[in-house]
């Protein structure tokens, strides 16, 4: 059974293994952390936080340093999906944002109906204006 944990990872049960929820890509033990089955691209701060104040003048200028953060994009090596996205310090280990129970997933999911998309929420319904 295939259970959707993000909007770009999802585990299968049977085989406890992370998959990408966009192509189904087996990226590695759901035991272990999914990041290890994922690309990963290093990028400069300023790519995506650009400077707001001319660097020629100004030694700070809004836009991340690069000797103090880095950007790491976590994506599926088959289909390029984006699954995650981490601000760390230069030499800091990827972070081990999700560790899982398996066993117990399993019996919390074993009562249940396979799902064929996530379920989301109940729509949203904005209260009602005040005049």
């Amino acid at each position: 059974m295939k259970v959707f944990f993000t909007a770009a990872l999802t585990i299968d049960l049977d085989k406890e293994t992370w998959e990408c929820a966009g192509c189904g890509h087996e990226l590695g033990s759901a035991r272990d952390n999914y990041k290890k089955g994922l690309l990963v691209r290093d990028r400069e701060p300023s790519e995506i936080h650009a400077p707001i104040l001319d660097a020629e003048r100004y030694d700070f200028t809004f836009a991340p340093d690069g000797d103090w953060c880095r950007i790491l994009e976590y994506c599926c090596p088959e289909c390029g999906r984006l699954a995650e996205v981490e601000y760390l310090p230069p030499g800091h280990p990827p972070a081990h944002d999700i560790d899982l129970d398996i066993d117990a997933l399993k019996t919390q999911w074993a009562a249940r109906e396979p799902l064929s998309e996530p379920a989301l929420g109940p729509e949203f319904v904005a209260p009602p204006h005040s005049h």
